[in-house]
């Protein structure tokens, strides 16, 4: 008789599956969690195939330890996804798929479904006469009356007493006291009646539903405001009148809460699961659960989610598409807009990205056909337009503390009219750095190559790339000078100068920061909302998703510092970016205002802005990336190495050039030290890799990737990243 032999994916940095002795398993258990031994440990891992061959000796095959859980954790459908993604981002194939799972799946052990009480009423209940004047036992009664399993929460809003009616009852054996899953929406919400659609959002709802059960990828390209998120939820009710299941993918955590409310306003009766990093383990898995069973007909998620098993999924929605959260850092390093768009493939299904500034990718594709474009060009609510855009010329206007005297009169007028207004900056902390004016000294990260920010309030210095923190010196370390001082703007210091000047203002400071206890941004959004608050400070987290109705104003400071970056994603980012906070202003019937402080008022960006032109500055920028072979007219890669000292991850960089195969229509870049080039103690160092044809990149990067794992890498990590969001 044959032996049973298990391949298993085991979360490990080597390019490889592992076989295993496995009797009682069979095709059927392919996506199943194992305990396997591996060296003296016991670790966890996915069955990717069960067969009879093995390229190693059967005797030295060691069995697996334990099958967990009744059924496969994993489908086909997702394995397959998974597959993709170690293949496409050359990314080893364990460790993808580990990656993919919650972390409380990740850990050797079952996994339990939350229960709760249920009731029910039985044949000699469903019998019973309830007096005419027990009106609380006669509400209960009528709920139970369809014979239905109803959740003890759900009962509770039938009498006040229901607890001690339902033991009596079940003395009487009038009902029966059952154990069921626990549904992952508790909450009682008030039903959101469905708005009208104007012929625009109607037209985009009616197209994306015709393609329903086949692969198309849509581009709704809406003006702030326009109304996309009233085109989702009419494209998700669509999705659930057909027995379907909806992934909807947020950028960021913040946004998720706002969402979900929406999608349970308006779907009070569907379980909707959310997933995102601020989770709790438990929380997380049985969301993850309930959307991998079916159950929960919506998921609203972050980049990870798109990997969540949904056996009934029709529709994927990529809300703010362009966002650069969608694009994992470290680990498996992939884009989830990406990876979605194949999913959808895979699946046969729509997709929809929406995003008032897409990505120039994703533009290009729009440009060239491969994805369906669909325009909102007005704002939804026919009394908001678009607010007019200013720009206030730094040359011939002194800022106090960033704020310039046009700025602060225009906030005045706010004030006085008894509006909102926001005064966005990108950069938390009191100041930017701490300088000595005497021989020129500035507090400098020890572990980072960068400056250490001021935390005035906390009295600290603090990096924010590896969280390194000090005390803030009384004097200059190198000449003893006491005459040290913060130098620029940050989100503090303009909180501590808006207070000064408009004492009587209500101010709200918005940043990560501010943010860092559970709950605390949700509690602000209602401050704000309630009228609480009259000057609003924020970084990106205010800059997307919100809808402030009483918000006219948006100031925005020091955004020409983005204009100085070598990336040359910064023009497309802070476009995106400046239009997506100017959006915040004026989105009901008060008319909104922008005033962006600025040394170039004649710069293009700026110009196009005020025009709320992004189709003719996205053509500008699509055609100095294609003169300068830039994405989307280049496909690249980059293998980035990290060491103690930056000249051996450069050493390493150069013998993995060496190891590369001539090809004409490749091109290897000399290894070079990374922007930022010491991070936490490591120095970094990063070789380009590109080609004008993504097929042959692929090709060429899973050659020479296979005989880079094969050379000495002591004392350094390496990884490769393709499709970088940064070089």
């Amino acid at each position: 008789m044959l032996p049973v032999i298990a391949q298993v994916a085991l979360d490990l940095p080597v390019p490889r599956l592992f076989d295993y002795l496995a009797p009682t398993l069979t095709a059927a258990d392919v996506g199943r969690r194992v305990c396997v031994p591996f060296g003296r440990k016991e670790l966890l891992g996915i069955v990717l195939a069960v067969g009879h061959k093995s390229d190693h000796p059967v005797a030295r095959l060691k069995p697996i330890s334990q099958v967990l859980d009744d059924a496969p954790i994993l489908p086909a459908e997702v394995l397959k996804l998974l597959q993709f993604c170690s293949d496409y981002y050359h990314h080893p194939l364990g460790a993808t798929v580990l990656s993919a799972l919650p972390t409380a799946l990740r850990k050797p052990q079952p996994y339990t479904l939350k229960t709760t009480s249920a009731w029910q009423l039985t044949e000699s209940g469903q019998r019973a006469e309830i007096p005419a004047r027990a009106h609380g036992q006669r509400a209960l009664f009528t709920l139970l009356a369809d014979g239905a399993v109803h959740p003890a929460a759900s009962l509770a809003a039938a009498s006040a007493s229901y607890r001690s009616t339902l033991k009596h009852w079940l003395e009487l054996g009038w009902v029966s006291l059952l154990s069921t899953i626990a549904p992952l929406n508790n909450n009682a919400v008030v039903a959101d009646i469905a708005p009208v659609l104007n012929p625009e959002q109607a037209s985009a709802v009616e197209k994306i539903s015709a393609a329903t059960g086949q692969f198309q990828p849509f581009l709704l390209h809406g003006v702030t405001g326009s109304g996309k998120t009233e085109v989702y939820l009419h494209l998700v009710q669509a999705a659930l009148a057909q027995g379907g299941q909806v992934l909807v993918l947020v950028p960021e955590i913040n946004l998720t809460p706002q969402l979900t409310g929406v999608f349970r306003a308006r779907f009070p009766d569907v379980e909707i699961a959310t997933l995102n990093s601020g989770m709790n383990d438990g929380d997380r898995l049985q969301h993850w659960l309930a959307a991998s069973a079916g159950r929960a007909r919506i998921v609203l998620g972050t980049r990870l989610a798109v990997f969540t098993p949904l056996p009934q999924l029709a529709l994927i929605i990529i809300d703010e598409e362009h966002d650069s959260s969608f694009y994992q850092q470290d680990g498996l390093r992939y884009a989830a807009r990406d990876v979605a768009i194949i999913r959808a493939q895979q699946r046969n299904i729509p997709i929809m990205l929406g995003s008032a500034t897409p990505a120039l990718e994703t533009w290009h594709n729009a440009q060239t056909g491969r994805y369906q474009r669909l325009s909102l060009t007005q704002r939804a609510i026919s009394a908001a337009t678009l607010p007019s855009i200013r720009l206030v010329d730094l040359r011939t206007q002194k800022c106090d503390a960033g704020i310039s005297p046009a700025l602060s009169a225009a906030i005045q007028q706010r004030l006085d009219l008894q509006q909102q207004s926001l005064i966005f900056i990108n950069r938390r902390g009191y100041a930017p750095t701490l300088v000595c004016r005497a021989c020129g000294w500035n507090a400098g990260c020890p572990r980072c190559s960068v400056r250490l920010v001021v935390h005035l309030r906390d009295k600290q210095l603090r990096c924010h790339h590896c969280g390194y923190a000090q005390r803030v010196p009384h004097a200059c370390p190198d000449c003893g000078n006491v005459d040290i001082s913060p130098t620029g703007v940050g989100t503090q210091r303009l909180e501590e100068k808006l207070q000064q000047q408009f004492p009587t203002a209500r101010v709200l400071r918005i940043d990560r920061d501010s943010t860092r206890r559970k709950d605390s941004w949700a509690t602000m959004q209602q401050q704000i909302r309630a009228g609480e608050v009259d000057i609003l400070i924020g970084t990106q987290l205010l800059a997307k998703g919100h809808d402030f109705p009483n918000l006219t104003l948006v100031g925005v400071i020091d955004a020409d510092s983005a204009l100085y970056s070598p990336d040359f994603r910064a023009s497309e980012r802070l476009f995106s970016q400046l239009m997506q906070v100017s959006g915040r202003a004026g989105r009901a019937q008060h008319t909104g205002e922008v005033l962006i402080q600025t040394e170039f008022i004649d710069h293009p960006l700026y110009r196009a802005l005020q025009k709320h032109d992004y189709i003719g500055y996205a053509k500008t920028l699509l055609n100095e990336r294609r003169s300068a072979s830039f994405p989307p007219y280049i496909h690249q890669a980059v293998l980035r190495a990290e060491a103690e000292y930056v000249q051996d991850a450069l050493a390493f960089l150069s013998e993995a050039k060496a190891q590369a195969s001539d090809n004409e229509h490749i091109s290897l870049f000399d290894p070079t030290p990374a922007a930022l080039t010491r991070k936490a103690n490591v120095e970094r160092a990063l070789l380009l890799v590109q080609s004008p044809n993504r097929r042959v990149l692929q090709g060429f990067l899973q050659e020479w990737i296979s005989r880079v794992y094969k050379m000495k890498a002591n004392k350094l990590r390496w990884h490769l990243d393709v499709d970088p969001w940064e070089i």
